[in-house]
């Protein structure tokens, strides 16, 4: 399945001493190392630089395609551009791999609820979410994979679990196979919830802890058998279709390898998406882990009130892109508060987002014109700090709120150095002003590019 086009990341103005052989040349800014927090150690923990030759593996879980693409699905998203950017332009090279869920019951669901064909449904609401991607200027995964496309992996991986005793399949009408969860003695490290907890969760998020035959009520279904009026497929251990989890864990590491860097997803994926599918995948390949970091970003609320389809709050990047606003001030907006924590959306989040775009794009086209009217440019050092402030506070753990408000200082002092010394009456005579180019506006020029190409390297916003 394609994805959407890729924007050119352009890499920074990076003197890398851990990468390079010269290490007294600190003339640009120097990249330091990205740290996540890690939901599995509890621990905001480096993510290991590549070998040469090597790639930085990552892997999101993608969309049901269903509905829209509302505000909390971009927010996800936005948060693991932000770590895909940061490797890039810093020089580490990344293999992005995101699934859509195609096949399952939601889907199915409101297919039947709007009368139309499923597969009519789930490909109108890819194509939305690959427009909202473009529009958003997210990076695309290099594979981008439906569950219809992997079918033949998840049956080998299935096979695999039953093979080596990790899964068992029932015997009763409906023959579906299931995994046993207690195979793996790691089994609970990645959410660390209690038994307790994992009860309620797995009831509530597509679980079905009641289903008679079944071992345990925490075993999660891996393929379920073929039902009337249900799609499926056919496989050595009978027709049917895959459950959720194991078509995570197929895909992740048939292109990453048994074990990678970073799985990732919203916060509400902590528990049991990720759980089984770092379980199915490692009893699979017999890895004690199969993600080095487990990466979760917060839910999304509008007005206080967090945003679902049952409430019908949500708010749709479509019909924000459609009214007009600028998709960098959504990612501003996004960005003004911290990944990790639930955050809210309002029209006064928008409205900030968009006044901040308009200060810093202000503040580079004086900084460019400064020559011209007698003003003090910015110099390489300031330029350098900037970017250097920026740079750092995303490499710890995508600290969005502190990168902004370095930003929103360095175009603050911009504006009041401009204001200031045209109040002195430093602005040359309209008699004065040269028009070809000299080498202060090129400085000037420069400076600014150097700031709006770090701006969007790191954040995706266009200055």
């Amino acid at each position: 399945m394609h994805s959407w086009p890729n924007p050119e990341i352009p890499k920074l103005d990076i003197a890398d001493t851990a990468n390079t052989a010269d290490t007294s040349d600190t003339s640009g800014v120097q990249a330091p190392e990205l740290f996540l927090y890690d939901t599995a150690d509890d621990a905001v923990k480096p993510v290991k630089r590549p070998d040469p030759g090597h790639e930085v593996g990552v892997y999101v879980c993608g969309i049901t395609p269903y509905d829209s693409t509302h505000l909390g699905h971009a927010a996800t998203y936005l948060t693991f551009d932000l770590i895909n950017r940061y490797l890039i332009a810093t020089g580490s090279p990344v293999h992005y791999v995101q699934n859509i869920t195609d096949v399952d019951d939601p889907l199915f669901e409101r297919a039947e609820r709007d009368g139309v064909d499923w597969r009519e449904l789930g490909t109108s609401q890819i194509n939305l979410f690959r427009s909202d991607m473009e529009a958003l200027e997210v990076i695309p995964p290099r594979d981008y994979i439906g569950a219809m496309e992997s079918i033949d992996e998840v049956v080998a991986m299935v096979e695999r679990l039953l093979e080596v005793g990790a899964a068992y399949q029932l015997d009763d009408e409906y023959p579906d196979i299931y995994a046993d969860h207690t195979f793996t003695s790691q089994f609970g490290y990645e959410s660390r919830y209690d038994e307790s907890t994992m009860d309620e969760l797995f009831a509530e998020r597509g679980g079905d802890p009641d289903r008679p035959g079944k071992r345990h009520p925490l075993d999660a279904l891996l393929w379920r058998a073929h039902r009337e009026g249900e799609p499926a497929w056919e496989a050595p251990f009978g027709a049917g279709r895959p459950g959720w989890h194991i078509e995570c864990s197929a895909i992740a590491t048939n292109r990453l390898g048994a074990s990678f860097a970073i799985q990732g997803g919203g916060s509400d994926l902590r528990f049991p998406h990720h759980e089984y599918s770092a379980a199915h995948a490692e009893a699979a390949h017999n890895t004690p882990r199969m993600a080095e970091h487990y990466v979760h970003a917060g839910m999304i609320g509008l007005d206080g009130v967090k945003m679902s389809k049952s409430l019908g709050n949500l708010v749709f990047v479509s019909k924000l892109t459609a009214q007009g606003h600028d998709p960098s001030a959504i990612r501003l907006g996004v960005f003004a508060s911290h990944y990790r924590g639930d955050r809210d959306w309002s029209d006064e989040v928008l409205a900030t987002a968009e006044q901040r775009l308009s200060t810093w794009r202000e503040a580079l086209r004086r900084a460019e014109e400064s020559a011209l009217n007698g003003w003090t440019a910015p110099t390489a050092e300031e330029v350098r700090d900037v970017i250097q402030d920026i740079t750092a506070r995303i490499a710890q753990d995508l600290d969005t709120p502190g990168a902004l408000a370095a930003m929103d200082q360095f175009a603050q002092r911009l504006l009041a150095r401009a204001d200031e010394e045209a109040q002195d009456g430093r602005s040359l005579a309209a008699s004065d002003i040269k028009v070809e180019t000299t080498a202060e506006t090129t400085a000037a020029t420069t400076a600014a590019q150097k700031v709006r190409s770090a701006l969007y390297a790191l954040l995706g916003v266009r200055v």
